[in-house]
């Protein structure tokens, strides 16, 4: 960015995952669409609030289809780039696929924005592509009030090997990924109380790309899986337990990117933690002794986050080997899956 030019930031009046409708709203749009229960290659579609869409090719492939955009969650260009597309591509590992190829969406205030920063945003993006092995095909650009950035994503998975967030059983156990916190850490950066740690572990995280995924399509005793994002660990473990038909059970602490606890006790947090807990707070029951902002922390609106793999108990220990010897360390047990009504239980 030049010197001129603002923070991108403040040309935002929300960021990352945290700019999604709220759930109840998303919800109330999107029963007003028209059913595509008709179409009998669509393995995968607007019903279950998965990930990604499934279009079966053939009995050996299954195309993977997502597109996910969104206004700066920092300041710097490059690093939105990355993480708009770690977001994006997410959704295809989430549902066991692995990416061939993207499209860019970029929408830019052009006549606030350099070409050398906007350049810098879909530099960022693509770095990522090429380390996921893919390219930017192509996309679509339009001049916009304010920064957009994100990715059409396209993806091959088998079709018996799809996973979903609806597949997952009673007695299975919940592995998440990724550590909890970048909402916390984007209301601070954005207040001018992120330190350079924060920052550094912001970024780590957030352009981590959740690859693990493809290997989770076919394992022994994997039976559901979603990416943590804009809904927060309470509302995508909600879409699992609805999908289930059965409860999600999960701990009231679950890992913490660092910091991350002390600055959510000091009150910093977003305003979609709050929508989310408006939206969903009725299906999920709390310890009547948990701090408000331990819950807003179960809210938080996770710009690429961490996945949520269901597994049978008996595999789960080897599934967590698996993940953290693929490179994520924080990854965690932190819930498991029982018997009762489609609810969320933190106890």
């Amino acid at each position: 960015m030049t010197a001129s030019e603002p923070r991108l930031t403040s040309l935002a009046h929300g960021g990352g995952c945290g700019c999604k409708i709220a759930p109840g709203v998303l919800q109330d749009i999107l029963k007003r669409m028209p059913a595509a229960a008709s179409f009998a290659d669509l393995m995968v579609g607007t019903e279950t609030s998965d990930d990604a869409a499934v279009w079966r090719l053939n009995d050996r492939q299954a195309l993977v289809a997502t597109t996910d955009f969104f206004m700066p969650v920092v300041d710097d260009p490059y690093d939105f780039g990355r993480i708009a597309a770690t977001n994006a591509l997410s959704d295809i590992y989430a549902m066991g696929g692995r990416p061939i190829l993207a499209l860019a969406l970029v929408g830019m205030p052009v006549n606030v924005l350099s070409p050398e920063t906007i350049g810098e945003i879909l530099r960022g993006g693509a770095d990522v592509c090429a380390v996921a092995g893919i390219p930017v095909a192509g996309g679509h650009s339009i001049d916009s009030v304010e920064p957009i950035y994100g990715l059409v994503g396209l993806g091959l998975v088998e079709p018996d090997k799809v996973l979903t967030n609806r597949g997952a059983r009673p007695r299975d156990v919940l592995i998440l990924t990724k550590a909890l916190g970048v909402g916390v850490y984007s209301a601070a950066l954005k207040a001018g109380r992120l330190d350079d740690a924060g920052y550094a572990a912001l970024i780590a995280s957030t352009t981590r790309l959740n690859t693990v995924g493809a290997d989770m399509a076919g394992r022994e005793g994997v039976h559901a899986m979603t990416d943590v994002t804009g809904f927060g660990l309470l509302g995508h473990a909600l879409e699992m337990a609805r999908g289930a038909g059965a409860t999600v059970e999960l701990t009231p602490d679950p890992p913490l990117l660092p910091g991350v606890e002390t600055l959510a006790a000091a009150g910093v947090r977003t305003g979609a933690s709050v929508r989310n807990w408006a939206a969903y707070g009725a299906d999920c029951d709390l310890p009547a002794d948990l701090p408000e902002w331990r819950r807003d922390l179960l809210t938080d609106p996770q710009t690429s986050g961490g996945l949520l793999i269901a597994v049978a108990g008996d595999q789960a220990p080897a599934v967590l080997a698996q993940v953290r010897a693929a490179g994520f360390d924080a990854a965690a047990t932190i819930g498991r899956v029982v018997e009762g009504p489609a609810r969320v239980r933190v106890a």
